[in-house]
């Protein structure tokens, strides 16, 4: 099963810290031998006082208090010893859990744009919190569990063969029934594990991003409709956990039942043993504590068997994401030129998301180094594709993207992606102080370095009048700050990174006439002497462009200045007049 191998490779994370787990092994064998003994010792002073009243002797008291000390020494070794295999076992997991989390982050950031884009924020957040913390919990618990409840049912079924070979073989006929009982139980219930798990993700993903658009779910009334897909998730989730809880808790009280038949069968026999003087009172005694020491791990694990099979789910779902295909770093097969000019080129570029679904074909247009170019078009057109191609978020299917007459499938994608700067529509901003969020541009960057930036982003005036200036902390919604100073923070932190190649994606469509202005005038400032692609809506804004493309389903369809496109009197004078009716209307 593809769960219970998931389960397998978490032994990979266990073995850096494998002389503590020895210790925790170690500790486990005493916690058991010494659990072992306690019923065969503690039988002790019981056979010897029904032998004294017999014989009608006086008690032998010297022996009983011997038997006494005895089993306090035995009780206090197998409290020590569970209580230090409980502390290194939490300190093995919690270890490895670090070791696990830190692989997932480190694989998170190698994995391609196309992940993100075809899987739900939502569902791969519950992966890397809820499932990681499900697999904790079960390592935790069962695992020291498991061992401790194999060993006892060995060292409890060896000492009722020493005491007595019939009554043992009549006992243990109790572990293969409850074993068959359970792999029957497990075999049923661990399909609704795997749905609930992914029930669980699905519901995560969509509280996730009901709580995201919360305004715009008030704004146009959908608290209701909300509510109703809530409860489908929440009522699938409901679902899948009721019946896997329900079909694994039958385990235990079957599990019992097999036990307490054991207990009828060695009571009657016992005791014929016993009047027969096969064996002794305190041997039964014994014996029946042995019972229980083989019924109770049984009892425990069909208890962890619905939190193993929850976690072997949870780890299936984690190593799905450790095993995605990463972003594929290609060998850099030509000399880099110290310093970038810019130049850009597509060449018979073809590209698709899907294979049936072509969405650019053959698109070829130059740039030259410090140009500004326009990319304008009707949605769906694939502006924003090209600048993810652009980018190396996606690799072109035919033909060639180079910038300076290198083909970027040939630079590694950390080399392509230093050479750009980007200033997005939704203008993202990080829980960190209103500096650091400038400095992501460029980490080593110094105070002066920052608020130079600002000053050519106009934004250091909004900056300075805020509460505690460059150190106000931007909370973790960004909502504490209006939605052009972030715009304006952002282009300060592409400015920053001082980037041979700029991208300006609708930065300016959410915002009013004046502040577009503003924001206007710190991207005119940050795109002088860069190659600049602007992405752009209002085409009022692009009028000075050097180069316009104009793309529709894909390709190119028209090219030129503005003038030169408004006297050809195509789609792009079409769109131009068509919005500037709208303006002044």
């Amino acid at each position: 099963m593809k769960s219970i191998g998931s389960l397998k490779r978490l032994a990979h994370y266990v073995k850096p810290y494998k002389i503590a787990f020895m210790l925790v092994l170690f500790f486990t064998v005493a916690t058991v031998l010494f659990n072992s003994a306690l019923p065969y010792i503690t039988g002790l002073p019981t056979t010897e006082i029904a032998r004294n009243v017999f014989n009608n002797e006086a008690i032998n008291f010297p022996y009983i208090w011997k038997t006494l000390i005895w089993i306090l020494i035995v009780g206090v070794g197998y409290s020590a010893s569970q209580l230090l295999s409980g502390i290194l076992i939490t300190n093995v997991v919690q270890s490895a859990m670090k070791d696990l989390r830190q692989d997932i982050d480190k694989k998170i950031n190698r994995l391609p744009v196309s992940y993100f884009d075809t899987n739900q924020q939502g569902d791969v957040l519950s992966r890397v919190t809820n499932d990681v913390d499900v697999v904790s919990g079960a390592m935790q618990q069962a695992l020291i569990g498991i061992v401790n409840a194999f060993l006892s049912i060995v060292m409890a079924v060896g000492m009722m063969f020493y005491i007595n070979v019939p009554m043992a073989l009549l006992a243990i006929i109790m572990i293969p029934a409850a074993l068959l009982i359970s792999r029957y139980i497990i075999s049923k219930s661990q399909t609704y594990f795997n749905s609930m798990q992914n029930a669980l993700g699905d519901m995560n993903g969509f509280v996730q991003e009901n709580m995201t658009g919360f305004n715009v779910n008030k704004v146009y009334g959908r608290e209701a409709q909300t509510l109703e897909g809530f409860k489908a998730a929440n009522h699938k989730l409901r679902y899948f956990g009721f019946r896997s809880a329900f079909i694994s808790g039958l385990m235990m009280p079957l599990v019992q039942m097999t036990a307490y038949l054991a207990y009828i069968v060695v009571a009657v026999l016992g005791s014929y043993y016993v009047i027969g003087g096969v064996i002794v009172v305190g041997q039964l005694q014994a014996f029946i504590q042995y019972i229980w020491q083989v019924s109770q791990p049984m009892g425990n694990v069909t208890q962890l068997s619905a939190l193993l099979q929850s976690a072997s789910a949870a780890a299936r779902r984690v190593f799905e994401i450790l095993d995605e295909p990463e972003e594929k770093e290609n060998k850099v097969d030509v000399p880099l030129p110290e310093t970038f000019e810019g130049n850009v080129s597509f060449e018979h570029v073809s590209f698709a998301y899907t294979p049936t679904k072509p969405l650019i074909e053959d698109l070829n247009f130059t740039v030259k180094a410090g140009q500004t170019v326009a990319v304008v078009g009707p949605t769906g057109a694939g502006k924003t594709t090209l600048i993810n191609l652009l980018m190396r978020f996606y690799d072109v299917n035919k033909g060639a993207i180079r910038i300076d007459g290198i083909d970027t499938k040939q630079m590694a994608r950390s080399d392509v992606r230093s050479l750009f700067g980007m200033v997005l529509q939704d203008a993202w901003l990080y829980e960190g102080t209103i500096a650091d969020n400038i400095r992501f541009g460029k980490l080593g960057a110094t105070d002066y370095e920052v608020v130079d930036a600002a000053k050519t982003a106009n934004v250091d005036h909004f900056i300075r009048t805020m509460p505690e200036g460059y150190d106000m902390f931007i909370n973790s919604e960004g909502d504490n700050v209006s939605l052009g100073q972030k715009q304006l923070m952002t282009i300060a932190r592409a400015v920053i990174s001082d980037p041979k190649i700029l991208i300006l994606d609708e930065a300016t469509s959410s915002v009013d006439t004046r502040l577009e202005a503003l924001i206007q005038k710190a991207m005119d400032k940050v795109m002088e002497g860069r190659t600049s692609f602007v992405i752009a809506h209002r085409l009022s804004t692009i009028r000075d462009a050097d180069l316009i493309l104009v793309m529709d389903q894909g390709s190119i369809i028209e090219q030129g200045n503005h003038e030169t496109l408004l006297a050809k009197g195509g789609f792009y004078a079409n769109l131009y007049n068509s919005q500037f009716s709208e303006e002044a209307e």
